[in-house]
């Protein structure tokens, strides 16, 4: 332990006397907001002819409702084509210009992203697609029925996962009635109750300028960054933010709930109420955090179940922050006996 702080002591020191060079070093970041509400942030990075781009919404599980996986299904739809362009037909016109498109929804929102070269030659053509698939997307009869069965074959695939078996009963046991409880994957009731109608209104709601931010890293300049926003989320209806979530209900009483399962090893998962995002304790706790069990093997966890008393392959701590107080968790792996 005398050790650790040594190292820590030392480490600190050498974070202050590096201090002016990180600040001087620290990217400028500059931000606006488009005529339909999209907030914008940009960073000038012309060392490399690229520019990558996240398009993040308040869209996620978070919104359900009464109808589990439904952020993650519009949100995995959106890659599906246009009344225009086929999914394959997107596929190709992005290939042809080397552009990657990414998906993805969890808790607290729903994003895309997409990397192209910053050349207009490459850029425009996977702009001009990406907004399509934004602000017109099918949802066409066919692929709503593929990924409906591709979840549903999820949620066979978790039932036969210990691991994630554990972290539903988790983050269920720990919000309750919040909004954070819901599986973003949802559930075999809710994801066949789920209707083209509701897929379309959900989109409507949540998919508009003003429930958009946007954060766009490239070789371009601030009238090029403000083009490619405008052309990428200003063609979208100005819509409103989401409403604020409530707060997550605090822990009142320690629980423990155990769910059998024929395996060789039995999953833990342990914790409660973290941190949410711009809390200002961020930095300390992100820094105590990794000291515990958040750098793996070398951690005090790591270093005290694993490596000392060999009772877990994997053993870890993280803080999951999010709008409101997200978890702080604990997991690790073990033999039955």
């Amino acid at each position: 332990m005398r050790r650790l702080k040594t190292l820590l002591a030392a480490g600190a020191v050498a974070l202050l006397g590096l201090l002016p060079e990180m600040s001087a070093a620290m990217p400028e970041i500059q931000h606006w907001t488009t005529a339909n509400g999209a907030r914008v942030y940009f960073v000038p990075a012309p060392e490399l002819p690229m520019v990558d781009v996240q398009m993040v919404f308040d869209a996620g599980s978070a919104r359900d409702g009464d109808k589990p996986g439904l952020a993650q299904l519009v949100n995995t739809l959106l890659n599906s084509g246009t009344a225009e362009l086929s999914a394959d037909a997107v596929a190709d016109r992005l290939d042809s210009v080397g552009a990657r498109l990414g998906s993805e929804a969890a808790r607290d929102m729903a994003w895309l992203t997409l990397r192209s070269l910053s050349d207009p030659l490459y850029l425009a053509p996977a702009v001009d697609t990406v907004s399509r698939l934004l602000r017109e997307p099918a949802f066409a009869p066919e692929s709503l029925d593929r990924e409906r069965n591709r979840m549903l074959a999820g949620l066979q695939e978790i039932a036969q996962s210990p691991a994630s078996m554990a972290e539903r009963a988790f983050f269920q046991a720990l919000y309750g009635s919040h909004p954070y409880a819901s599986p973003p994957e949802g559930t075999e009731a809710s994801l066949r109750a789920i209707s083209r109608e509701d897929i379309r209104a959900f989109h409507q709601r949540y998919y508009g300028g003003g429930n958009a931010v946007v954060a766009i890293v490239g070789n371009l300049d601030r009238v090029g960054a403000e083009r490619l926003a405008a052309d990428l989320v200003g063609v979208l209806p100005t819509g409103e933010p989401a409403p604020p979530l409530s707060e997550a209900p605090a822990v009142t009483e320690a629980k423990t709930i155990r769910i059998p399962h024929p395996s060789s090893q039995s999953h833990i998962y342990m914790g409660q109420l973290g941190m949410a995002r711009g809390d200002p304790d961020y930095f300390s706790l992100y820094l105590g955090n990794h000291v515990l069990g958040g750098d793996g093997l070398v951690s005090l966890l790591g270093e005290e179940v694993r490596e000392k008393r060999g009772l877990s392959y994997g053993v870890s701590s993280l803080f999951s922050p999010m709008r409101q107080a997200g978890p702080f968790l604990l997991a690790a792996q073990t033999r039955n006996d």
